[in-house]
């Protein structure tokens, strides 16, 4: 009888854990959707155009699959945080792609969200000063009032027919 309590116990306990209804854990099922909404978000900014080339931020490197990453934070609600890398560390227009990122990305995802872009540590020169100004709600609005400036970022951020 014991042996089969202990097997019991055990089922049940890999279940919850699977199942995510094991208190306390990150359960494998959580990380997977995690993943799933990372490569979600990824397909939708690897399509975003440099504002310089004619090449996408994925051809160019700018953004990978690795730098997107997603946290949920409550009931269908996630942290989406962007770390990209501008081609050169004096890149005049990193602060553009931001704009570009930000911009499509609350466009387009299909779930609740709260969203953090950063340039990846050690790659620009101003990376301090840029990451404030992509992630400052007032200046990323401004910012659009601006019609060349809206227009370069509708350019970028418009996917190809």
């Amino acid at each position: 009888m014991s042996l089969v309590l202990g097997l019991l116990s055990h089922t049940l306990s890999k279940v919850l854990w699977y199942s995510g209804l094991r208190r306390g854990c990150h359960a494998p099922r959580s990380q997977a959707m995690e993943q799933d909404k990372a490569l979600e978000v990824y397909d939708i900014i690897r399509t975003i155009r440099d504002p310089e080339k004619p090449n996408t931020l994925e051809e160019l490197e700018v953004v990978t699959e690795s730098c997107v990453e997603v946290q949920e934070i409550g009931e269908d609600e996630y942290l989406v945080i962007i770390r990209f890398t501008p081609t050169v560390p004096h890149c005049s227009l990193a602060t553009l792609i931001g704009l570009c990122l930000r911009i499509k990305l609350q466009r387009c995802l299909p779930f609740r969200h709260k969203l953090e872009i950063y340039i990846s540590e050690g790659t620009h020169s101003t990376e301090e000063d840029i990451n404030k100004q992509i992630n400052d709600k007032e200046r990323v609005a401004a910012a659009m009032e601006n019609p060349n400036l809206r227009e370069i970022v509708e350019q970028c951020v418009t996917e190809p027919d």
